[in-house]
């Protein structure tokens, strides 16, 4: 990525192709879901003491799928902001079908 993007509309195609490993993505989506689990519990049960455990799931889950499948290093050491909503946003695009976990099969990726 040579040239500073300007737009989330311009960051989230990037975004995509920064998670274009299946896995990858799967591991996205275990530690997204893991970190909607611990929010929730935390607040449902007042046990905030779980809420350091959030960054490290979440984190956690992506960053191995980067550095092992996707060999690559994840767009959140440039972006942080823009990053953590197009996790977001990838999450809900996959489970409501918009996009696919399997990208062979995904237009958006090109």
């Amino acid at each position: 990525m040579s040239q500073k993007i300007k737009s989330f509309e311009e960051f989230y195609p990037f975004y995509l192709k920064q998670h274009s490993n299946k896995i990858c993505r799967l591991l996205h989506i275990i530690g997204t879901t893991i970190v909607f689990a611990l929010i929730l519990t935390a607040i449902y049960h007042s046990n905030y003491k779980l809420l350091p455990f959030v960054p490290l799931a979440g984190y956690g889950f992506a960053w191995i799928g980067h550095f092992f499948f996707e060999k690559n290093k994840p767009a959140t050491f440039q972006y942080p902001f823009w990053s953590l909503k197009s996790d977001f946003k990838m999450y809900f695009d996959i489970l409501s079908g918009n996009i696919k976990l399997d990208t062979t099969k995904d237009p958006k990726i090109s």
